[in-house]
């Protein structure tokens, strides 16, 4: 007889607490805010959906000597009524993977058994935390979902050899162990082709993280000194912002302004034509709750990333949701991993060239004030209805429930409206 009651799940993963994420930007040379981001989004999906969640994460950093840390202790942690373990891990080399394995073996496996964990949903491709669920929770009964946002094995550019040859070994075990799992939820298609072909999956590019808005809340271009177009995230040739930065000096309007917020290598270069192009605002790094008012405020909302790399045919971005979710509107290239549904509520920069930014950019400029308030305010809805916590962790709910054999009792549908709008504009 089936147990009518939603999933038990423990989210195994990268969901710290805020404070602990303040100190690794601090000290890190990496920027975890998006994946910091989308796990809590996660939890909140689906706690909304009745889902009972508990958390095992192990803090994202670097790599010694990227990050100068090297050993994390474990402890608890308790945020937004949710409870948490911190599991201890050495950053070294090799020692990185090997000492998180242990932990999650340790602490998952009592967490598991207290819990009654009838999912254990596995936050990226970390081959440690996919192996300990293959190997003691999938024993146990426990239902072991891997949540694909990246491929596995991404090489960057300062990688060694030997770097190079032990990500090709953690390829081969991560494709291995998703073999074995029950199902993969999936930021695109390709992602659940190429890595977890024949496993059930969810395709689920994102959760919009903001609130409820009304088309009053959204309101691009406030009426100000400039108008700003605005890119937020990593600061690299990688994502393009090298050819937003050559768009830009093409468009003509002394009100016009270019306002870049993270951080990566192009930020001494954007300094550099900050100093001699006052159009050009010194790159920032804010809190996100100093950054989303910015984005806002803005006129243009920009995502450069060139579309001819390997990794984007397995990517969505999620600041593609985010920008939506500010009520703005947004220019993007057309890259293979946004679905179609979002066309209406984007510009498309094409080509991915510097000219093909420039020319979409000026064509949102020129609209009328109301048609781009209709197109922001659009965006925002469609988003924060159909990519709301609520709506995705019913997604998910359904998901996990059937994997389970558990069935139910279901959240109740919210309204996502029908959206099949005409293009404005």
């Amino acid at each position: 007889m089936a147990d009518h009651r939603s999933p038990r799940v423990t989210l195994l993963g990268f969901t710290v607490p805020d404070d602990l994420l303040a100190e690794i930007i601090a000290r890190d040379t990496i920027m975890p805010t998006q994946t910091h981001t989308f796990a809590w989004s996660l939890v909140r999906s689906l706690r909304a959906a009745d889902c009972p969640v508990h958390l095992l994460s192990a803090a994202p950093v670097s790599t010694w000597p990227s990050n100068r840390q090297i050993r994390f202790r474990p402890g608890r942690f308790r945020q937004d009524d949710v409870d948490g373990h911190l599991l201890a891990f050495v950053n070294l080399l090799g020692l990185k993977h090997l000492t998180r394995f242990v932990a999650a073996w340790r602490t998952g496996s009592r967490e598991l058994r207290g819990q009654r964990t009838d999912v254990l949903l596995v936050h990226g491709v970390h081959s440690p935390f996919l192996w300990f669920g293959v190997l003691r929770a999938r024993r146990r009964g426990v239902r072991v979902v891997p949540v694909l946002t990246d491929p596995p094995g991404v090489a960057l550019p300062t990688d060694g050899r030997v770097v190079r040859l032990l990500r090709g070994l953690d390829v081969a075990l991560v494709r291995a162990a998703l073999a074995r799992c029950s199902g993969v939820i999936a930021l695109t298609p390709a992602l659940a082709d190429d890595f977890a072909p024949g496993r059930p999956r969810l395709v689920l590019e994102g959760i919009c993280a903001a609130g409820p808005a009304t088309v009053d809340d959204a309101r691009p271009g406030a009426i100000g000194v400039t108008r700003d177009i605005v890119y937020a995230g990593g600061l690299s040739r990688a994502y393009g912002v090298d050819r937003l930065v050559e768009a830009f000096g093409e468009l003509p309007g002394d009100d016009l302004r270019l306002c870049v917020y993270g951080r990566g290598e192009l930020e001494g270069w954007l300094r550099e034509r900050a100093a001699t192009d006052r159009r050009i605002a010194p790159p920032q790094l804010l809190p996100r709750a100093e950054l989303l008012p910015r984005l806002s405020r803005a006129s243009v909302l920009v995502n450069p990333r060139p579309v001819d790399q390997d990794f984007v045919r397995w990517s969505f971005p999620s600041k593609i949701i985010e920008y939506l979710a500010a009520g703005v509107p947004v220019v993007s290239t057309r890259l293979p991993g946004i679905p179609a549904v979002y066309d209406p509520w984007l510009s498309f920069a094409e080509p991915d060239t510097a000219e093909g930014l420039r020319a979409a950019i000026a064509g949102v400029l020129r609209l009328p004030p109301h048609a781009a308030r209709e197109l922001g305010a659009g965006g925002a809805r469609f988003v924060r209805e159909t990519r709301s916590p609520a709506a995705q962790g019913r997604r998910m709910h359904d998901f996990l429930a059937d994997l389970t054999g558990l069935t139910g009792p279901r959240p109740a549908p919210a309204d996502a409206g029908a959206f099949a709008p005409d293009r404005v504009g």
